[in-house]
């Protein structure tokens, strides 16, 4: 999908993009890295990892025989030389998820983490787009936000978690069940990034039936599909190849917003009123030049589903609290 568009792309763009990936020598950072590097739209891309490899990394990829310019950044001495001036800062950096592991167990290994780059993107790349891979994505997001306000630069038309990976999953197991074509397949899914908080919306499938047992599998599939692939890899690692491929979704949508006439919509994770009392929230998004130019409803949901709203809820609240609390009780 995404190299189907890219003479098209290549045509229409009005200019190119500095992209920086920040822990590209990662499980989700390589191939991301390689994806973006075969985008038409970014003519330099910095690769930045804490790692020396990411050398290595880098000079691989350069190798791609695509116009992009590839530079690899190692430490904290080069992440501002990595960022600067930087038109979209995209961040898989932190810590995977093993078995056994939580979403808080990774919040306290990976809240600093962001933290720091968050305070880096406010230095050297101030008006960058970012999009935020690292999870948990429910808590890191806000977060980057709360460092990005303190040092006064925070847009929060800038800032996106990713969760395009809960859409990708979506269509394709909504697809598998219906028979379905997977590249004609929308499925929405709004709330978090997080078990529960994932709500699918499989009544606003077009042309779909599901049985009650299938909605109720399809459901907790979608929400639980990261624990699917942990489990599968039995202690080898996370979900990297399909993540990267969402990272790598968004960020063309996001370039395409930013440098051509086209309209684009995606689904993100951002600041929002849609949700009363939740801050933070993803629905569909209408992109453009400065970010998130609308924030789009969600539209009319099933009984079944608005029951699993309202359980998601504070769930999705605590967890955006605890990313505030963690820079603002610092």
């Amino acid at each position: 999908m995404i190299r189907s568009s890219f003479s098209a792309i290549r045509k229409a763009s009005r200019s190119m993009s500095t992209v920086a990936v920040v822990g590209s020598a990662g499980g989700i950072g390589q191939p991301l890295a390689t994806l973006m590097k075969l985008n038409p739209i970014v003519s330099d891309l910095r690769l930045y990892d804490v790692v020396a490899l990411n050398k290595g990394v880098a000079a691989d990829i350069s190798h791609i025989a695509t116009p992009a310019k590839c530079t690899g950044y190692v430490g904290d001495d080069e992440i501002h030389d990595a960022l600067k001036g930087c038109d979209m800062v995209i961040v898989p950096a932190g810590v995977p998820r093993k078995p056994g592991m939580t979403r808080d167990d990774l919040f306290n290994v990976n809240a600093n983490i962001v933290k720091t780059i968050a305070e880096a993107c406010s230095e050297a790349c101030p008006d960058a787009m970012l999009c935020i891979i690292s999870n948990p994505v429910n808590s890191t997001v806000p977060i980057i936000a709360e460092t990005l306000k303190k040092n006064g630069t925070y847009n929060p038309k800038r800032l996106f978690g990713v969760t395009t990976l809960d859409l990708q999953r979506a269509r394709t197991f909504v697809a598998q069940n219906q028979g379905f074509d997977v590249e004609k397949t929308c499925v929405s899914v709004i709330g978090g990034h997080a078990g529960k908080t994932i709500l699918p919306l499989l009544s606003q499938v077009p042309d779909a039936k599901f049985s009650d047992a299938e909605r109720d599998a399809l459901t907790h599939r979608i929400m639980f599909g990261g624990d699917e692939v942990v489990k599968a890899k039995d202690g080898a690692g996370s979900a990297t190849l399909s993540m990267a491929y969402a990272g790598a979704e968004f960020a063309d949508a996001l370039l395409r917003a930013m440098t051509t006439d086209e309209t684009v919509v995606q689904n993100a994770y951002v600041e929002s009123d849609i949700v009363p009392g939740c801050r933070f929230f993803s629905t569909p998004v209408k992109l453009g030049p400065e970010g998130a130019e609308e924030i789009m409803g969600y539209g009319d949901i099933s009984e079944y589903e608005q029951k699993l709203f309202d359980e998601m809820l504070p769930e999705l609240q605590g967890q955006i609290k605890k990313g505030e609390d963690f820079i603002n009780k610092a």
